[in-house]
């Protein structure tokens, strides 16, 4: 497609938005919404023909890009065919997706509960382990996101969760593993791992082995900064859930389908979960979809009893038809391929040399089409270039490096003293490069807040 200019229907947009839209997570007369004429491939375009390479995948969703032909025609196909009918029916794009994504989930998680999204997905993954377990708690990470809903904003561990937390959800927090903001006091990756699974052992014991119904972690957890865990920590925790009986739950919401170069981020570190959470990039987020994995194990525990949970919507046709026109087009490009292929010849030597020249940057992690830049005011210190969840003018110096990205043309994922690179996974080599590119000249804003 190409941009056309009108900046008239822009503007009507922009104005019927502002009078009745309320955004989410935003102080609604604060926000400025960009009006969105059009969007292909990588990249999204304004009504003034301004276009921006989508660094950010929209929420980290649109992993085969915008308007995929293929997957748009499989929305038009199965509207034409079947519009929508009731959970309680076997629909064939339901049976094919739910098939589809059992072929690639690791073990036995064989069985497949549909949400409308990933929020719902923890809710039901939550609800299954204490069914499953009979026992109340759940241990959640400090550093994750679970989703908006009541239960998975509780279990969620940034600052979203402040007003809703209700300190009455059954769950317990602990420090997940990350060496450069160690809380353990750790030099080396193999000190990280073996305290962050001491002091998470500690923490059961003193919680009680059996009051505690599941772990739940981000694979790789996303948003709060993309903190690939070091190896032995998955996999230590799994031990630990099979010592005390306790559920080990994945949220691949954000990580799942490709974004780290496998299937799933759990292929990564060989470990199998008894419940995985997924949304987001199961259809590109073309039609609304997430849903739970289920181990052989808890899928028997409602064998002969009913699971006490569903959704009016749960394995919509159209959702389910965008999941499977979308698993087959990654199947069929080499998508997940590209994702770790590109992502290590290309992505991580590139944002590396950034990191080499702008003393803004304190650190580069990640994997696959995953990445985050750790923003500082002082490498020496690690000072963050922005306090901790700041807002207004304390935030100016990550507002003036969003501004500078969009000036150079991608639309950047800015979250507290963070960058992150998470651009669609089908994204070619020149785009990646104009990417790091316009990145290139965003950061010198930032690096005119270093000290020294």
């Amino acid at each position: 497609m190409t941009p056309q200019t009108d900046p008239r229907a822009g503007a009507a947009v922009k104005a019927a938005d502002r009078a009745h839209v309320f955004h989410s997570w935003s102080a609604q007369d604060l926000i400025d919404p960009l009006a969105v004429a059009g969007a292909e491939g990588s990249y999204f375009w304004d009504y003034e023909g301004k276009r921006y390479l989508d660094l950010t995948s929209g929420l980290v969703y649109t992993n085969i890009g915008y308007q995929h032909p293929q997957v748009v025609a499989a929305i038009q196909e199965q509207a034409a065919r079947l519009t929508t009918f009731a959970p309680a029916f076997a629909v064939e794009a339901r049976s094919e997706a739910a098939r589809l994504i059992a072929e690639r989930t690791p073990g036995d998680l064989d069985k497949i509960f549909f949400t409308n999204g990933g929020a719902d997905a923890v809710e039901h993954a939550v609800r299954m382990a204490r069914l499953h377990t009979g026992r109340p708690k759940v241990l959640s990470a400090y550093r994750s996101y679970h989703g908006g809903t009541q239960q998975a904003v509780n279990l969620t561990g940034d600052p979203r969760r402040w007003p809703s937390d209700s300190a009455s959800a059954g769950v317990v927090r602990f420090w997940a593993p990350y060496l450069y903001r160690s809380r353990f006091y750790a030099e080396t990756e193999e000190q990280e791992c073996a305290r962050a699974l001491e002091h998470l052992e500690t923490t059961i014991a003193f919680e009680g082995p059996a009051t505690i119904a599941a772990i739940i972690l981000e694979t790789v957890p996303g948003t709060a900064g993309i903190m690939v865990p070091p190896p032995g920590y998955l996999a230590g925790v799994r031990e630990i859930c099979d010592k005390y009986g306790i559920v080990f739950v994945l949220d691949e919401v954000m990580a799942g389908f490709g974004r780290t170069g496998e299937w799933f981020a759990a292929d990564l570190f060989g470990v199998v979960p008894d419940l995985m959470t997924f949304a987001k990039g199961v259809n590109s987020g073309y039609v609304p979809l997430g849903g739970v994995a289920i181990s052989g194990a808890i899928a028997e525990t409602f064998g002969k009893r009913a699971y006490p949970g569903g959704l009016t919507y749960s394995g919509h046709p159209l959702a389910c038809a965008a999941a499977v026109a979308t698993i087959n087009v990654m199947a069929e490009e080499g998508v997940v391929e590209n994702a770790r292929d590109l992502g290590a010849s290309v992505v991580e030597p590139g944002l590396r040399e950034l990191a080499e020249r702008h003393p803004s940057v304190g650190e580069v992690r990640g994997v696959g089409m995953f990445w985050a830049l750790e923003l500082v005011k002082n490498r020496e210190t690690r000072e963050p270039l922005v306090p901790y969840n700041a807002s207004g003018e304390a935030n100016a110096p990550m507002a003036a490096f969003a501004a500078a990205a969009k000036q150079a043309g991608v639309w950047p994922f800015v979250n507290m003293n963070r960058t992150h690179f998470v651009p669609p996974l089908n994204t070619g080599e020149a785009e990646l490069k104009e990417g790091l590119a316009a990145l290139d000249a965003a950061l010198t804003a930032a690096d005119a807040h270093t000290e020294g």
